[in-house]
Order: C-alpha cells, then structure tokens, then sequence
C-alpha cells in the first residue's frame, strides 16, 4: 500500500471503533479494531488502485470526518487532529463491507492479488462478531454506507445494490 495511504487507513479505521464501538474489554477492542482495519484497507485499495491516485490524494487531502460525524451525531464533539485524515468515501466503503459479507467477499477478490489478510473480514468468528456487534450492524451502518455504496458497486462493476 503506498505510503500516503497509510494515516488515511489509520484515522478511517479509529473513526469507525470510535462510531461504532467494541462490547467488551480490550480483546473485544482488538478485535474490533482489526475487523475495521481489514475493511478500510480493502476500501482504500479500491479506492485508490494506482500509486497515482494514493499520490493525488496525498496532494489535495482525504477530506476529514465532518460529514460522518453529522450524520452519526457527533459533529462538534471531538476535534482532534487525526480526524482530518479520515476518507469520508473509504469509511463508507467500509461500512459497506463490513455490513454486507457477500459483497467483501466480492471487493476482496477484485484486490490485485497480494500478500493481504483479510480472514476477520471475510470469516468473522464467533469472537469477532461479538467483539463488533455496532461495527457490523447493517442498520446501524447504513447511513454511512449509503453515502457511496453507488459507487462502490460501480467500481466492483455491478449494476444493482445487494438485498439489505
């Protein structure tokens, strides 16, 4: 993954386990936070397939979190820096895949062939998925999910949205 990609994965990922946060202690925490990692990846990647797109976007910036945060009613309550590195595109992307396994599954596989995991994402175990109850709850995701899911089949090439 090129380099500027790396604190836009980052800042997506603490976004989403801080919207959407783990039931339990630090496992459950971990757990969570890798499940998010996983999906934001697989986001960014398709995203950004070149290193000239990571490129374009290092130059004009991924645009911050002040929209998601409206939406999931948390605008003006955390201003800390990080947030301006969050992709408002990437998390919903992510949202997406984190709702809806069939179509990770699908993202995955359009993934330029590569020495990535992504078990937790595609294979949740029983641990994981009640580590990330909230983050992969479609109801509750689907206002995030929403904003770009249009275009995230489009980049996966289909013409219709998934049954909810």
């Amino acid at each position: 993954m090129p380099a500027h990609l790396s604190p836009v994965t980052a800042a997506t990922a603490q976004w989403l386990t801080r919207s959407f946060p783990a039931s339990g202690g630090a496992l459950s925490a971990a757990l969570c936070e890798i499940q998010a990692r996983q999906a934001v990846t697989v986001a960014a990647r398709l995203r950004y397939p070149t290193p000239m797109d990571a490129e374009l976007m290092g130059l004009v910036g991924p645009g911050g979190a002040a929209r998601l945060d409206g939406i999931t009613g948390a605008a003006g309550l955390d201003t800390e820096p990080w947030r301006t590195w969050v992709d408002e595109v990437v998390a919903s992307w992510a949202a997406c895949l984190l709702a809806d396994p069939a179509l990770a599954a699908r993202a995955v596989a359009a993934l330029p062939p590569g020495p990535a995991e992504y078990h937790r994402l595609l294979s949740p175990d029983p641990t994981d998925t009640s580590s990330a109850t909230l983050l992969r709850h479609p109801d509750l995701l689907s206002p995030v999910a929403r904003l770009h899911q249009e275009s995230l089949l489009a980049r996966l090439g289909q013409l219709s949205t998934p049954a909810a």
